[in-house]
């Protein structure tokens, strides 16, 4: 399979060593140096496109791997809003676009026992329910993606929870530290640490016991790793497909 990468910062670095380990070509390669060519004829020369760049290009992307017919995998985020739209232009021009929060299966094993697990604390309220996510300091938003994505398979299951309020706890005199949130909100704590790839706790607690549910990514290998599975399983296929669509849960 021909690769072109979109977006060579350390994630794409770990994505081209796992594509030619898998025995596929990389043939093109974008950064913020070389945007120019980024160009419809460029991109005829890959099988599929893998896109880790910036929420500010992710959308001219897309659309440029639309105008080249050449199927699409975003795991960029910073864009969901426009995401229907997105959806429009993919499935009217006969497209292939896979997105997600975040590719590793590791990460998406967690996400779907989370949604059984929120199916089962439903029906014991006075368990309070909470999201605590730790990732490398230099990363600029807070919460995560794969933070938002746990909470919303947390508030599609349970009845006393409206919604997710975030606070970034750290020692930055811009931090919020202030944990309280309203009773019918759930807690998302952000803690920025050096060198965490990501770490993603759920919390159940009550007056007689904690029950907790950990992820804990030991480096970047597997969120690459993902990435390249989906642009395997997108190669042949037409749509616009959420990244669990590949897994078979």
């Amino acid at each position: 399979m021909k690769i072109a990468l979109s977006g060579y910062g350390k994630m794409g670095k770990i994505i081209e060593q796992i594509a030619l380990s898998r025995k596929h070509e990389i043939v093109l390669i974008i950064d913020k140096d070389n945007l120019h060519e980024f160009t419809a004829e460029n991109l005829k020369n890959a099988d599929v496109v893998i896109e880790f760049s910036t929420p500010t290009s992710v959308l001219t992307n897309i659309r440029s791997c639309f105008a080249a017919d050449v199927p699409i995998v975003v795991g960029t985020t910073g864009w969901y809003d426009e995401l229907s739209n997105i959806k429009a232009e993919c499935e009217a021009g006969n497209h292939a676009l896979m997105y997600g929060t975040n590719f590793s299966v590791g990460v998406n094993i967690f996400f779907h026992i989370n949604r059984l697990l929120a199916k089962v604390m439903n029906n014991y309220p006075y368990y309070e329910a909470q999201v605590e996510e730790i990732h490398h300091t230099k990363k600029l938003d807070s919460p995560s993606g794969t933070a938002i994505t746990i909470a919303e398979g947390i508030l599609e299951n349970v009845d006393n929870k409206r919604g997710w309020k975030n606070v970034l706890v750290s020692d930055s005199p811009n931090a919020d530290n202030e944990t309280d949130a309203q009773a019918e909100e759930l807690l998302i704590e952000s803690h920025r640490i050096d060198s965490v790839p990501g770490t993603h706790t759920v919390l159940y607690d009550s007056d007689v016991d904690s029950i907790e549910f950990k992820h804990t990514a030991h480096n970047r290998n597997g969120f690459a790793l993902g990435a390249v599975l989906a642009a395997e399983w997108l190669q042949h296929r037409k749509g616009c497909f959420p990244v669990t669509d590949m897994f078979n849960f």
